[in-house]
């Protein structure tokens, strides 16, 4: 039996103990770093600290205790990475009631610094040019900050140059950042032994489709030439533009290599055969319409291909219907015939026209595509002429002339670019006699300049020039003359509004002999975001002899989409007091 004694001692003791005081944690805050330059370091520190896991949810006297004592330690952690090893920390944790608010006290103190570094590469690769380059250029070099992220990029980078160019046996040998904290320095101790450099082996397509060694001129590289990766890369580009798979699965196999013959498999998917399009569409010279497509990815085991399309609107319509052929062995390109069919009755023409032609395309290098073509082009156009029983007097013209184009684009993001060239260039000329109504030959070019100011803004130039010599120009069709106004050419105006045009009231435009558009326009987003806005001046003129230039200034919404940038365009002419503001949509990179 208890004594009453001992109870009533109990009962006391636990009566007058304290209350394990409880507390939850409210704010953390991080003091004596900048939030634009030390984003990084504070990003760092708020996902090291174990604090910001309890915000909002009470905690005991002995875990908040212990989350505090933490933070110290956490943030000193968190700040290494960046090259500050001996920062000055305090930590302090004010009550209001329960809440508790934690000040982070942040003194990043003196960098560490290299002091030395010894990069080395070893075997075969030690000579090789590009590593020896990455090894020049790695950072952080001498008397520069220890920033670990920046190490680990260089040093990555050279790991992964050594399997690009082949050296699949290197081996990282020795890796040591050597950190004296008392003289804020730093030592870097890495070298890489190479071994071998491998060769381009066999390479095997596995498909189940296509003909037998389709494909193999894809393949410009010798058997037994050096290993490189871009070689493959080229490879998968040239596949992914045939538009045949789904699925492109490049593999190669080092471990069954036969004197160094590095073997390589390409395993294909095939994708959908077919793709059927539907789509409505309008235009303010247009009209509603309708657009139907049917695409043949592929005809046949030869890799052959088929497509047409029919657009079907109020005021335009157009057909076209093509089939292309391999051409792999010269050129990476295509063979291509097709027939097109155009009808256009608008407040600016009267036209009809169809048109034959066969074509070689190609690409000359990584950034250079070009085409030849013989064209067939028969054409029918009025520009408001009547007889005295009221009937259109329709002006006819054939020609027959051979035609060619050159696009290049080096640009660093073809989806969006901020620097670099994109130009194209088109020859054309036809011979009175040999199919043509007319002797004529024709230039016409474009240049687009990017060029990047900051990480939110760049700078877009355009300019356009073209020029036609005819002993003819009556015989020369509309479709083949140059007219300006509208997007891409000088907006504020309509399209085709620039330029020869017929008297009032039918003012229909006429097209002109020559054709010199400029665009200034400069883009600014806003700071991590994909909107911005854009202010450009066009101008420029459509002439047969004397250029008559029109200006036209404007702003507008820009929205890098997932599928490409979207512009907006309101813009307004100045040479006519009275004109009214024209919109343009667009979509997609303008190259």
């Amino acid at each position: 039996m208890r004594s009453p004694a001992l109870v009533l001692a109990a009962l006391l003791l636990f009566a007058t103990a304290p209350v394990l005081a409880r507390g939850t944690i409210e704010k953390v805050n991080i003091h004596g770093l900048d939030r634009e330059d030390d984003a990084a370091m504070i990003e760092n520190i708020e996902s090291s600290l174990s604090l910001y896991d309890t915000i909002g949810k009470p905690q005991g006297e002995a875990r908040l205790e212990y989350l505090i004592n933490q933070a110290q330690r956490q943030t000193r952690q968190a700040l290494e990475p960046f090259g500050f090893y001996s920062p000055t920390i305090t930590v302090d944790a004010p009550r209001n009631g329960d809440n508790v608010t934690v000040n982070i006290n942040v003194d990043k103190g003196q960098p560490v610094r290299i002091r030395r570094s010894d990069i080395t590469i070893t075997g075969e690769g030690e000579h090789d040019r590009y590593l020896r380059e990455d090894l020049a250029d790695f950072r952080p070099a001498p008397q520069e900050i220890l920033d670990h992220a920046v190490y680990e990029t260089s040093r990555n980078q050279i790991s992964r140059r050594l399997s690009d160019r082949g050296y699949f046996d290197a081996d990282l040998t020795r890796r040591q950042v050597s950190v004296t904290r008392a003289e804020y320095a730093a030592d870097i101790d890495l070298a890489w032994d190479s071994g071998r450099r491998y060769d381009m082996g066999p390479i095997t397509f596995h498909d189940d489709y296509f003909r037998p060694g389709l494909f193999d001129p894809l393949v410009y590289w010798e058997e037994g030439s050096y290993f490189h990766q871009g070689k493959l890369d080229r490879l998968r580009e040239s596949l992914v533009k045939l538009d045949y798979f789904s699925s492109i699965d490049i593999q190669t196999h080092p471990e069954q290599a036969v004197d160094g013959l590095v073997p390589i498999d390409v395993n294909l998917v095939r994708a959908k055969r077919s793709i059927y399009t539907v789509g409505l569409s309008y235009g303010s010279e247009s009209g509603a319409g309708v657009r139907l497509g049917l695409e043949r990815r592929y005809v046949n085991r030869r890799g052959h291909k088929f497509n047409s399309q029919l657009d079907f609107a109020q005021n335009r319509k157009s057909f076209i219907t093509q089939y292309r052929i391999p051409a792999f062995r010269w050129l990476d390109g295509w063979y291509a015939v097709a027939f097109t069919a155009y009808d256009e009755q608008t407040d600016y023409i009267d036209m009809r026209n169809v048109r034959t032609f066969a074509s070689r395309s190609g690409e000359i290098n990584e950034h250079l595509t070009a085409i030849a073509s013989v064209n067939l082009l028969r054409e029918r156009w009025n520009y408001g002429e009547t007889d005295e029983n009221g009937q259109r007097i329709y002006q006819y013209s054939t020609l027959f002339y051979p035609e060619l184009r050159a696009d290049y684009v080096d640009v660093d993001d073809r989806m969006f670019p901020r620097k670099g060239i994109s130009a194209n260039l088109t020859l054309r000329g036809g011979l009175e006699g040999a199919g043509s109504d007319t002797n004529f030959a024709q230039l016409h070019g474009t240049l687009r300049w990017f060029v990047g100011l900051d990480p939110n803004s760049r700078l877009l130039l355009r300019g356009e020039a073209g020029t036609t010599y005819t002993s003819d120009l009556v015989s020369m069709p509309p479709s083949l003359r140059f007219f300006a106004g509208g997007d891409r050419s000088i907006r504020g105006y309509a399209f085709r509004e620039v330029g020869p045009r017929t008297p009032p009231p039918d003012n229909y435009a006429l097209g002109a002999k020559h054709v010199a558009t400029a665009t200034v326009e400069y883009e600014r987003y806003l700071d991590g975001s994909p909107w911005g806005g854009a202010v450009f001046v066009d101008t420029g003129s459509a002439f047969d002899d004397r250029m008559d230039l029109h200006t036209g200034i404007g702003i507008g919404l820009r929205w890098r989409s997932p599928v490409g940038p979207v512009r907006i365009d309101i813009a307004r002419g100045l040479n006519d007091p009275d004109s009214a503001f024209e919109i343009y949509l667009n979509i997609g990179a303008d190259l």
